[in-house]
């Protein structure tokens, strides 16, 4: 069997922003972006799909606002945005798609701990997380835990991530935390650019490991190793603590493999649908069931 995971709350911002995006009900309400994550789910449904979770930020915010002060939060979300999320969660209930909505973690966590879960299960030949985000890379493993953007069709094993981000996804963390995400809120280190966190990381794997003094590196072809040696030795405690912030954590509750097998949907489905303008997703479900 195959494993899905979904990152569901990407899939909602994409959806909100994507120029066929919004829809107003007939109460209205902007449902497009709900509408269109669950036309994606029943679109997984359809290929074939028999077990799938999804993950979404029930809350925004979680336990890393504790540790870094500029990590991201819910503030400048758009309200028509924002309010879709538990409408989504519900939604995809009703579609009998298992969901975690979390709360102290994020759902990447979630997807994380999913992934590891599924990977242990002897029975399940490859996991697929579905998102393109780059944090989601450091749970890549072989051709066994794959990454899918399913805008462009392409797959990521461990070699494509090393050719991507030219680090292997156990330094992933690492890479983000001398580079920065700014889409997470936590800036890296002065100086320190992808290509050259990468020349750095492919030879010592881990910022603890590098030496803090430039003489000591062998990394043929690297420009500028005094700066970045200075800017790691100056910000080294900030390095852990990116890296800390970069780390997924595996242990949520997630439940296993079995738990995520689409067994049909509840009754509840014809109610969203009805308020999500989408009559196309109850016959697409309604064809589905008759085969599970």
């Amino acid at each position: 069997m195959q494993v899905h995971l979904v990152d569901g709350t990407y899939e909602l911002f994409r959806n909100f922003y994507s120029p066929r995006g919004g829809h107003l009900n007939g109460a209205g309400e902007e449902v497009g972006a709900v509408r269109g994550v669950l036309r994606g789910v029943v679109s997984l449904l359809g290929e074939g799909v028999t077990h799938v979770g999804v993950a979404t930020d029930h809350v925004i915010e979680s336990f890393r606002n504790d540790l870094w002060p500029g990590y991201k939060t819910g503030e400048g979300i758009d309200p028509l945005l924002f309010a879709q999320f538990p409408w989504l969660e519900d939604a995809l209930r009703a579609l009998g798609v298992t969901v975690w909505a979390m709360v102290e973690l994020e759902a990447d966590d979630a997807l994380a701990a999913a992934a590891k879960v599924a990977a242990g299960d002897g029975r399940v030949e490859r996991v697929v997380i579905a998102t393109p985000d780059k944090d989601l890379a450091q749970c890549v493993v072989d051709d066994r835990v794959v990454q899918w953007d399913r805008r462009s069709g392409q797959f990521r094993d461990a070699e494509a991530v090393l050719e991507k981000y030219g680090v292997p996804p156990e330094s992933i963390p690492d890479w983000l935390a001398l580079v920065g995400d700014a889409a997470d809120g936590f800036p890296g280190l002065p100086g320190w650019g992808a290509k050259s966190a990468a020349s750095v990381l492919r030879r010592y794997g881990h910022v603890e490991d590098i030496p803090l003094a430039p003489g000591q590196w062998d990394v043929p072809g690297l420009r500028g190793a005094a700066k970045l040696a200075a800017a790691l030795r100056d910000g080294f405690e900030h390095a852990l603590l990116f890296r800390r912030l970069a780390v997924l954590e595996t242990d949520a509750d997630v439940g296993g493999v079995d738990d995520w097998r689409w067994r049909g949907p509840t009754d509840e489905l014809a109610g969203w649908c009805e308020r999500l303008d989408a009559p196309d997703v109850l016959r697409s479900v309604q064809k589905l069931d008759r085969h599970t």
